[in-house]
C-alpha cells in the first residue's frame, strides 16, 4: 500500500499555490469520484487512468485523474463495454486537460456509436479496398479518421469510407493538416468556453454536478448542443462561401 493512501485529505498547498495544492491521496480520489480503491487500481492497470504522481514513496492524483474517471463512469452509464471504453480512452490525447476531458464527457451523446475500432495495417487496407501508403495514412490521420497506436490504428469506423473516398479523389495531405490545425485551435477555445459556461452558469443552479437532476439536464442538452454546433458551422461555411476573398476583391 502506497504511503499516504489511507488519508483522504488533500496535500498541503505549496507556498507558490502551484499544482501541489491540487493533489489528492488515493482515498481522497475515491471519495471524490465515488469509486472503490480496487476499482481505481483496476482502471489504472487497464490503462484507463495514468499512474499516480510520485512524491517520494507516496502517490497522489490530480484533476486529470478525476476527469478521466468521471469520463469512464459516463461511458459505462451509456452501456459501453470495457473494451469499447478502452478504445475510446485510448483516443484521448495524453496532454488533454481536465477541461478537455470534461467536455468530452459532457458532450458524449447516448446515441454516439462511432467508437474507434483497432485495426492493423492489413485489416485497414482490406476495409479500404486498396493498398495504403505512408502518405495515405498521414492524410487519414490528419482528417481525424484514425489515430496511430503503436503498430496498429484506432479507426473511426463510420468515417473510414469518407476518408477512403477523399483519398481516391486525390485530397492533399497538406490541406488535411491545415484543416486539422484549425479544428485544434478553435476546438480548444470552444472547450474552454463551454466548460466555463457549464461550470459557472449552469452547475450552480442545481447545487451539485453529481445530482440526478443536473445529469438529466445535461443528457437532454447534449443532442441540442451538438445540433447547435453543426448548424452554426454550416451557417458560417455558407457565409464564407458567399463572401469574396480579400485578394479577389482588389
Amino acid at each position: 500500500m502506497v504511503k499516504g493512501e489511507g488519508r483522504a485529505t488533500q496535500v498541503t498547498p505549496s507556498p507558490e499555490g502551484g499544482p501541489e495544492s491540487e493533489l489528492l491521496t488515493l482515498e481522497g480520489l475515491t471519495r471524490r469520484v465515488g469509486m472503490s480503491v480496487r476499482t481505481v487500481r483496476f482502471y489504472t492497470s487497464k490503462g484507463l487512468l495514468p499512474p499516480p504522481i510520485r512524491r517520494g514513496r507516496s502517490g497522489y492524483y490530480t484533476a486529470e485523474h478525476v476527469a478521466r474517471l468521471e469520463l469512464v463512469r459516463e461511458l459505462q452509464s451509456h452501456g459501453f463495454t470495457l473494451a469499447a471504453i478502452e478504445r475510446y480512452v485510448a483516443g484521448i490525447p495524453a496532454d488533454a486537460t481536465p477541461e478537455d476531458i470534461a467536455l468530452a464527457r459532457t458532450m458524449l451523446a447516448p446515441w454516439q456509436s462511432d467508437l474507434p475500432v483497432e485495426m492493423d495495417h492489413q485489416k485497414l487496407e482490406t476495409k479500404v479496398g486498396r493498398p495504403l501508403s505512408a502518405e495515405d495514412i498521414a492524410t487519414l490521420q490528419a482528417l481525424g479518421v484514425l489515430r496511430v497506436r503503436g503498430s496498429t490504428y484506432l479507426v473511426a469506423h463510420n468515417q473510414l469510407p469518407i476518408g477512403a473516398r477523399l483519398l481516391e479523389l486525390g485530397f492533399p495531405r497538406e490541406v488535411a493538416v491545415a484543416a486539422a490545425a484549425v479544428y485544434q485551435e478553435h476546438g480548444e477555445q470552444m472547450a474552454k468556453e463551454l466548460y466555463e459556461v457549464i461550470s459557472d452558469k449552469l452547475a450552480p443552479l442545481y447545487g451539485d454536478q453529481q445530482s440526478a437532476h443536473f445529469r438529466e439536464v445535461m443528457e437532454r442538452l447534449k443532442p441540442l448542443s451538438v445540433g447547435g454546433l453543426v448548424t452554426a458551422y454550416e451557417a458560417a461555411v455558407a457565409r464564407a462561401a458567399r463572401s469574396p476573398r480579400a485578394s479577389d476583391a482588389r
